[in-house]
């Protein structure tokens, strides 16, 4: 009988067992995060500190995964030109993936899914403000497997509003890499390497 595993269960162990990844510690298989990236305008700068601001106000009370999306990453996605041609959005995707000589299956939605044709250029998996980006991480990386193009690297974006990790799959290699973190409780603001990075990506698939 074939079992159903809901992503958001899964641990990282479970993921990295399940489909055989390797975690790559190595920099320059993730150079996306860190290399080469846009330089912010001013008007930029200003939009991001009131994102931020807007963002640290509001988490004084309880702030759900929608306050997240609406507050926070869809702003950020604008401001990344994913809005906009060649690129589409889709919300609340599910997905369905096969466990090889397993009689199960996992399965799941992804929050936002940005697509270029068949190209998925970046999942977001997005929780609530008290949410550890710990739970987060293996339940999108288990979307990410779910890809259609796998000749091509995939990379997600986990976010609970207040911190931020890029990641990236490389399929072929089934190795997978994680930025920094990304925080908004340091004095800089964060989101510009944020906004940086999704530029940076957005100009990749263009």
């Amino acid at each position: 009988m074939l079992q159903t595993l809901q992503a958001s269960d899964l641990s990282l162990n479970d993921v990295e067992t399940k489909f055989g990844l390797k975690e790559c510690r190595d920099l320059s298989f993730f150079p996306e995060w860190h290399e080469n990236l846009p330089t912010l305008t001013e008007e930029e700068r200003q939009a991001l500190d009131q994102i931020k601001a807007n963002f640290l106000y509001l988490s004084k009370w309880p702030t759900t995964e929608e306050v997240v999306k609406l507050v926070v990453l869809s702003p950020l996605l604008s401001m990344a030109s994913f809005y906009s041609p060649p690129f589409r959005i889709r919300s609340e995707t599910s997905i369905q993936l096969s466990l090889e000589e397993e009689d199960k299956e996992v399965r799941g939605r992804i929050d936002v899914l940005v697509l270029q044709d068949q190209l998925w250029v970046l999942v977001v998996e997005s929780k609530e403000a008290s949410f550890s980006l710990k739970a987060a991480i293996p339940q999108c990386l288990a979307y990410m497997m779910a890809a259609p193009d796998i000749t091509r690297p995939a990379f997600g974006l986990v976010t609970n509003g207040s911190e931020f990790r890029f990641l990236k799959l490389v399929h072929g290699q089934v190795l997978y890499g994680l930025s920094e973190l990304l925080t908004l409780q340091r004095q800089d603001n964060d989101l510009y390497a944020v906004l940086a990075v999704l530029k940076s990506l957005s100009e990749l698939y263009r």
